[in-house]
């Protein structure tokens, strides 16, 4: 669907791996506080010193191949988000958020722990129950403390039930939605970000409006779009500003723009899945130049696979290569 831990739908196309390291991203953000509870303006994402990338680059660059490694940088050098998807999230949201903290830059972390995740499909898992995933929330909200960081909740829950999956209850997946931006949002320097899918995914964005708003919309700083997905930043801007007015409350989003620098796949097959000819889209930034579009951001991690299919190794497991062809074709 479309996340960063193991996605994989047609509707959407998100991936990570449950073994996925911790990182986040580099770039400008405003109001959110750093080290303590202080709200510094224009705090740069935290950008993870031994992601995937950056040792890939490191690689290279002892084995000669220059080119290579600095094209590599275009990915290790800038911010990419932290998936939190499982058991017992609270270490790995200290230790990142107390990084971050340490650099005076802002983490980007993903929530993604839902029962009955990805209905059952490529990046199946989640919570056991609504009372394992509740206390799973708590933990999570509770290791942030009063440390800044962006948190984007739950990619596809919403959008999928409207989608149809008949294994999630969605009284019950919007209630413990609700309470996820609830906790979350009580932490005095998060921001948070409800996932709404993408724009190929709901093109009528109105089936949006009363799920997300049984889902918390009201206490989120606002919602997220395009997570793993490859619609462009202007498709997406115009989604996103069509869904606020219908939402109401003058909401904000962000857009993940981590691999939308060639838009969309147009080919009949796996559109989601590794397709060929994509790019880096918009480096991370806070400088969207849009009252209302807070960041552009790295949610999928650039160079992790989709899956098995095109040749790609199993789903969340970095592939070098097609993080070098993302790279390759990267406008900045």
């Amino acid at each position: 669907m479309a996340a960063a831990l193991l996605l994989g739908a047609a509707a959407s196309g998100c991936t990570e791996a449950p073994g996925a390291s911790v990182t986040s991203g580099a770039s400008g953000v405003s109001g959110v506080s750093g080290a303590s509870g202080s709200v510094p303006q224009d705090t740069a994402f935290w950008v993870e010193p031994d992601s995937s990338a950056a040792r890939q680059a490191a690689e290279w660059r002892r084995q000669g191949h220059t080119s290579q490694a600095l094209l590599m940088d275009r990915i290790g050098g800038r911010a990419q988000a932290v998936w939190l998807h499982d058991e017992q999230p609270g270490q790995q949201v200290r230790t990142v958020t107390g990084a971050a903290a340490e650099a005076g830059r802002v983490p980007v972390l993903v929530a993604y722990y839902i029962p009955h995740r990805d209905c059952g499909d490529y990046s199946h898992g989640g919570a056991a129950s609504a009372a394992e995933y509740r206390l799973w929330i708590e933990e999570f909200a509770a290791a942030i403390g009063d440390r800044a960081a962006y948190v984007i909740v739950e990619p596809d829950a919403v959008a999928q039930e409207v989608a149809g999956c008949a294994m999630a209850d969605a009284e019950e997946r919007y209630a413990l939605l609700a309470h996820a931006v609830d906790r979350l949002k009580a932490r005095p320097n998060t921001k948070v970000y409800l996932d709404a899918g993408n724009a190929g995914w709901i093109p009528d964005e109105q089936r949006l409006v009363t799920p997300l708003r049984q889902a918390g919309i009201a206490g989120a700083d606002g919602f997220a779009l395009n997570v793993s997905n490859y619609q462009t930043d202007a498709v997406s801007s115009a989604y996103g500003h069509r869904l606020a007015a219908g939402i109401g409350g003058a909401k904000h989003f962000v857009v993940d723009s981590s691999r939308n620098g060639n838009g969309p796949y147009t080919g009949s097959d796996l559109a989601w899945c590794n397709p060929p000819g994509r790019a880096l889209g918009t480096p991370p930034t806070t400088g969207t130049g849009d009252a209302a579009l807070d960041a552009y951001l790295w949610i999928k991690r650039p160079g992790e696979s989709d899956g098995t299919c095109r040749g790609g190794p199993q789903v969340g497991e970095w592939w070098p290569q097609y993080a070098l062809g993302l790279a390759s074709r990267a406008k900045s």
